[in-house]
């Protein structure tokens, strides 16, 4: 769907407008490639860290790589020598991904001759032997002569001069079917930290150690209806120096609206297939479900649904996202509930899930909270019979299956209806693979 149409449908206006990065909704704050890489040379982001074993460790989740394959290719079952490509890896994110996903062949890129040695330190720490590290700028991809089934590129496009030839690039070294993982500033959100760099203009405000304590400090000060102090608060590494640079001094800067963003993806040779954490984008979910406005925001179309809650919520700083090729043979959104093919779902709990049994409201016996989401509105609140039906997921019952374990706490209406809710909350994935068979 184009961007301009998307628009105009929301807009409820007659003629076309076309969402282009420049467009006045858009902060663009213009640089160019060599100062990218000199800032990031002087700050690394994200900070460094020396010490990977809590992603190792610290998630229990028996079914978390069949979950996170599930949430990029629901059709199709998992593969474990997937080749991955993170595209601007930063100081650590490859290496991550080369722990968790060691049957997979992880190649990472970056302008930063600094984030790459913080990588190799990892790398060569924790024996990482499925991991690739090369200097090269994302619009050079091809200069690699490689192919990926999966590509990571979260925080990096709207720092690109051209965006457009950035994913473009990134598409030219997409199997076609593969999937992408895009992260990009969203601009609403964004409002007080524009406001902050613009300040940081006027004063001529610099990175040096002294400048950056003195503007943590000055943000501190400010108001708490400030903009930025609500940012300030969410971000988990805004006191951190390189952060701080990162956010107020970077030298190139973009941001999307929804509708900007299903544009860009559309002119670049793509397709939405979801949000990463779709929850804070659905008017089902939350606090917006129990608007007025519910109901007539849930007859939308999901593009039309996603542009309009990001209006509501107002504070979205960034979007995530996954995508496929326009040529993909996958299908984008094949889980729905209508007919009987949810019946072979077969739901798996997502990683990070949170099941609170305390300070509950009226009602309820437990508390879902998946630990990703920034909007404290979507923790999800279930009663007795929800519980059984949640505990009778275990990664390998289809959706019949659980109706008929908990036929003595609900009915099978009851069912589909609170498997989809988990799922539109980021509580489930789905192995839809049956969708497949002849």
């Amino acid at each position: 769907m184009a961007g301009w149409t998307t628009v105009d449908q929301l807009a409820g206006r007659g003629r076309k407008q076309r969402m282009t990065g420049e467009s006045p909704r858009t902060r663009v704050t213009q640089g160019n490639a060599g100062e990218v890489r000199t800032f990031y040379e002087r700050h690394p982001y994200p900070p460094p860290i020396d010490n990977l074993d809590r992603h190792r460790d610290g998630d229990r989740n028996a079914h978390r790589h069949q979950a996170l394959s599930f949430l990029f290719w629901p059709t199709r079952k998992p593969r474990a020598n997937r080749q991955i490509l993170v595209a601007g890896c930063g100081t650590s994110q490859a290496a991550v991904y080369a722990l968790r996903e060691p049957a997979s062949r992880v190649t990472a890129i970056d302008i930063s001759e600094a984030s790459l040695r913080h990588t190799r330190e990892l790398q060569d720490k924790y024996g990482l032997r499925n991991l690739d590290t090369f200097r090269l700028a994302i619009d050079q991809v091809q200069a690699l002569g490689r192919t990926f089934d999966q590509i990571v590129c979260t925080g990096v496009l709207h720092h690109l001069t051209d965006p457009d030839a950035g994913l473009r690039a990134l598409r030219s070294v997409l199997v076609p079917d593969g999937a992408i993982h895009v992260m990009v500033y969203a601009a609403y959100g964004r409002a007080g930290i524009y406001m902050m760099q613009d300040y940081c203009r006027l004063l001529g405000i610099g990175a040096a150690e002294h400048e950056l304590r003195d503007l943590g400090a000055t943000i501190r000060a400010l108001s708490p209806e400030h903009p930025i102090a609500g940012v300030a608060r969410r971000a988990k590494d805004f006191t951190n120096p390189d952060a701080l640079a990162d956010a107020l001094l970077h030298p190139q800067d973009r941001a999307y609206t929804v509708p900007q963003l299903y544009a860009w993806l559309e002119r670049c040779g793509f397709s939405f297939a979801r949000w990463h954490e779709q929850a804070a984008y659905m008017p089902q979910c939350g606090a917006i479900a129990a608007m007025p406005h519910g109901q007539r925001l849930a007859s939308l179309s999901p593009p039309l649904q996603h542009a309009a809650v990001e209006l509501l919520r107002g504070t979205m700083t960034k979007h995530s996202f996954i995508a496929y090729r326009d040529d993909c043979p996958i299908e984008s959104q094949p889980i729905t509930f209508s007919g009987d093919a949810w019946l072979d779902y077969v739901p798996l709990p997502l990683p990070g899930i949170l099941c609170v049994q305390d300070r509950l409201p009226a009602g309820a016996v437990a508390v879902l909270i998946n630990r990703a989401h920034t909007h404290s509105d979507l923790a999800l609140a279930i009663n007795e019979a929800q519980a059984r039906v949640f505990a009778a997921i275990d990664g390998k019952r289809s959706i019949g299956d659980i109706v008929l374990t908990c036929s003595d706490a609900t009915d099978g209406d009851h069912v589909r209806r609170f498997m989809e809710r988990l799922w539109r909350y980021d509580q489930i994935v789905f192995d839809a693979t049956t969708l497949n068979r002849p």
